[in-house]
């Protein structure tokens, strides 16, 4: 990352999105290595690591018990919804948790979060985005952080989809929106 006033965003990787998680991304734990390399990148070039995380409630809406469209996933203090433990996440990442509610569901890291105030306060105007689901959390992150107006470089090898087949057609999606895809 040689940008200046970037930061990296990690969407979502989180141990229910990981293999043997409620909600498994297929080939997730697969992003392990690529995210480690872009967080030591990082870090050597002094630049702030986001880390964003699902954090429900024990009865929220997007759980299919409710009519939500997926399995109970990511519930507070769970081993669920912790970070995956081979992501080497620096100690002083900052968190962004979304989807708190019990009735409202957030796939945007911005959704709610106020993300693009802090970003903006640190002069963060470039953002290397990577994490689970490139099809679902990753996409409504890349595509909210455009319409903020950030600059976005969506790390391919560095996500994966719940849907693989439909990668390409979220891929050209995000493109066309402004991302860069590396």
């Amino acid at each position: 990352m040689t940008e200046p006033n970037s930061a990296l965003l990690l969407v979502d990787i989180q141990n229910d999105f990981c293999e043997g998680g409620s909600l498994e991304v297929p080939d997730a734990n697969k992003v392990i290595p690529v995210v480690n390399a872009l967080i030591r990148k990082a870090t050597a070039a002094r630049q702030l690591v986001i880390a964003s995380r699902d954090w429900h409630t024990v009865d929220h809406t997007s759980f299919d018990c409710r009519g939500g469209p997926w399995p109970p996933h990511c519930i507070q203090d769970t081993e669920g919804a912790a970070f995956h433990p081979g992501m080497e996440l620096p100690a002083d990442a900052v968190r962004v948790s979304k989807g708190t509610g019990f009735d409202v569901d957030a796939y945007s890291a911005f959704d709610g979060t106020q993300l693009d105030s802090f970003l903006r306060r640190h002069d963060i105007r470039h953002l290397q985005v990577a994490g689970l689901a490139l099809d679902v959390c990753v996409r409504a992150t890349v595509l909210d952080g455009l319409e903020c107006g950030f600059n976005i470089d969506l790390m391919a090898g560095g996500t994966r989809a719940v849907d693989p087949e439909g990668v390409d057609k979220v891929l050209e999606e995000l493109r066309a929106a402004g991302a860069t895809i590396r």
